[in-house]
């Protein structure tokens, strides 16, 4: 067993848990539901997702989102949907994790996770490979996480 895999289907990548609660295959690819907890000052580079809409839905702590130039804060409760071509990016703030699920229609993206763990890959020292995984997703990176713009 890895020492990034956690529990039945819970992988680690860069400090943030992932596990994947509803697979593609279960609805036919079309979506996928994955549980996310991040922790404070975590959130990935700007991206967009080419073949899917995302959607955050917020169960604890707080984070601040990007999306095409507009930025929200979302709590528990909250929501955020961002269609797919959209470039996006989000952060926790405050000082608890943030767990959240993540929506993706379609589904295809949540293995992206378990195979950046298994890879080992770090941001920004793999971005080259990290970019190049992430293509196989439909995911392009378009610019740094939040707080690291400079």
């Amino acid at each position: 067993m890895k020492d990034h895999i956690l529990g039945p289907g819970t992988v680690e990548w860069l400090g943030t848990q992932y596990r994947t609660i509803l697979p593609r295959a279960a609805t036919g690819g079309a979506m996928a539901i994955f549980d996310s907890v991040g922790q404070p000052g975590s959130g990935p580079p700007r991206h967009i997702h080419h073949d899917a809409d995302e959607t955050f839905v917020m169960l604890t702590g707080e984070a601040e989102f990007w999306s095409a130039g507009e930025t929200l804060l979302r709590g528990p409760g909250e929501t955020v949907f961002v269609p797919r071509g959209t470039s996006h990016t989000f952060r926790v703030v405050g000082e608890q994790p943030s767990r959240h699920l993540v929506i993706l229609s379609p589904g295809g993206f949540e293995d992206f996770f378990p195979e950046m763990a298994d890879q080992g890959l770090r941001i920004p020292e793999d971005m080259e490979q990290i970019v190049a995984t992430a293509a196989r997703y439909n995911l392009e990176f378009t610019g740094p996480p939040l707080g690291a713009e400079g």
